[in-house]
């Protein structure tokens, strides 16, 4: 059901929306993003209007995330994931800026 087109090094696929609003993120894109199901994503519309996918890392990822990446400090464990969410947000978006 779904369609794939390719179009200036970018690409797209057509997928089916339910009546549930339920669609499926197709493979490659999983891939890509590291999304593994089950999971979550979150959907995050850009200043110029592009809606974003990204992967929510669940708790098991994140277990031990502090301690690896600021071992002493006096941060709330909150404000260093929001940080490290920021850091890869702009990595992520800095790779798929530069793939086009």
């Amino acid at each position: 059901m779904s369609k794939t087109e390719q179009s200036n090094n970018s690409e797209k696929e057509i997928v089916a929306v339910t009546k549930h609003g339920q669609a499926t993120i197709p493979k490659r894109f999983r891939e890509k993003l590291g999304i593994e199901a089950p999971g979550k994503v979150l959907f995050r519309e850009t200043e110029d209007g592009e809606v974003l996918v990204e992967q929510v890392r669940s708790p098991s990822e994140m277990r031990g995330f502090a301690a690896r990446s600021e071992a002493s400090t006096d941060k709330p464990a909150s404000e260093i994931l929001t940080e490290k969410r920021e850091q890869d947000r702009n990595e992520r978006d800095s790779q798929f800026s530069t793939e086009e």
